[in-house]
């Protein structure tokens, strides 16, 4: 036992020199000194490593199915009304969904961007309940009131009670309505005055659209929308102009809920128009996105690329098409985050590998 332990006594894996062998030099201990900051550099960033938690990033491919897309948009036009501008969206499988007023709210703008008036209720005057008038309410001076369609009943005893239910009604015939002066519902309401009081305002929308999973689009345009021989087009009759200045600044754009570390391309760009009149367009490429925390919580969301374009024409030939239109597609490849730590003994020998690997630099210079 006792030999055992005098050779454990004599065994040395780091060998030491004689001094005789060696003098001590300003250049040595600069390189000590440099290489013990180092070492403690590589040291904290490890332990900061260790702390805190890493991405880990894969593709897969997306074999979801039957669900939704939900996109939250907050744009901004200073120099289009509320009344005028209406937003629609319409996908390859053929569903439309015009005019959409639902989870959508418009904010009248002055000149200088403040705040007139909030209109959560989309486009429009306030409209009349219908029920009242059908069990037999009043309307004015105790005078039962069921107003006319003016031919665009879809069912017999229809009644359209404001100018804004006219305009629907018409454009479910898929027809355009040539005179608005003619109608009665229009004029009591004064529909013309307020688009008048209303020229010059800017308009500010934002809310969220549920969509169906697949390539479609979604645009703001002036006008009622309405399907003419299977054309998707605008009525701008009612508004009297042949020119509208869309220029616009995205506030936000996002496909789905936020998660760390994402970016919004079309987040804070402005385009301002100086054609008289023509079609932006925003290009977009959908990636489905899962993250998923350190404590397995997972989010279901998007990520998107996105190009422009704008498409410009002589007046009078692209009336019906001018606005602003989001086409979007998606990617068949999912991407998922997953977020975790780095493991202690992967640590443990990066740290051994820092100490080792600085130790044996010369603290002498040999002579």
């Amino acid at each position: 036992m006792e030999g055992i332990m005098n050779k454990l006594r004599h065994l040395d894996a780091y060998p030491k020199v004689n001094e005789d062998f060696y003098s001590r030099t300003l250049s040595g201990g600069f390189i000590t000194l440099v290489s013990s900051v180092v070492m403690l550099l590589l040291f904290f960033s490890e332990i900061r490593l260790y702390l805190h938690p890493v991405v880990e990033t894969k593709l897969v491919v997306d074999t979801s199915r039957g669900e939704t897309l939900r996109i939250n948009f907050d744009v901004t036009f200073p120099a289009i009304a509320c009344s005028i501008l209406s937003l629609d969206a319409i996908d390859i499988s053929g569903e439309q969904n015009l005019d959409v007023k639902h989870d959508i709210v418009k904010k009248r703008l002055d000149v200088s961007g403040n705040v007139i008036e909030v209109r959560p209720d989309g486009v429009g005057s306030r409209k009349m309940e219908k029920p009242l008038q059908r069990q037999g309410g009043t309307f004015e001076h105790n005078e039962t009131y069921c107003g006319s369609c003016y031919g665009a009943e879809s069912i017999d005893g229809e009644c359209c009670n404001s100018c804004e239910e006219v305009r629907d009604a018409y454009r479910k015939k898929g027809w355009a309505m040539s005179n608005l002066d003619l109608i009665e519902q229009c004029k009591r309401e004064g529909f013309f005055q307020k688009i008048k009081d209303e020229e010059g305002e800017g308009c500010n929308i934002y809310g969220s659209l549920e969509v169906k999973k697949v390539a479609g689009n979604f645009h703001f345009a002036p006008g009622k929308s309405f399907d003419q021989s299977n054309i998707h087009v605008h009525d701008l009759q009612a508004f009297r102009k042949n020119r509208f200045n869309l220029s616009h600044t995205i506030n936000r754009l996002a496909f789905g809920d936020h998660f760390p570390g994402v970016v919004n391309p079309l987040d804070g760009v402005q385009w301002m128009q100086k054609q008289p009149i023509g079609m932006y367009q925003y290009f977009i490429k959908v990636v489905p996105t899962m993250y998923k925390d350190e404590n397995g919580h997972t989010i279901q969301t998007n990520q998107f690329s996105v190009t422009e374009h704008f498409k410009g024409a002589e007046r009078g030939l692209l009336d019906n098409l001018a606005g602003v239109f989001f086409i979007y597609d998606l990617s068949p490849i999912k991407v998922t985050f997953a977020e975790g730590h780095v493991l202690f003994l992967h640590f443990l020998t990066n740290v051994c590998a820092i100490v080792g690997g600085n130790c044996p630099l010369p603290f002498m210079v040999d002579v």
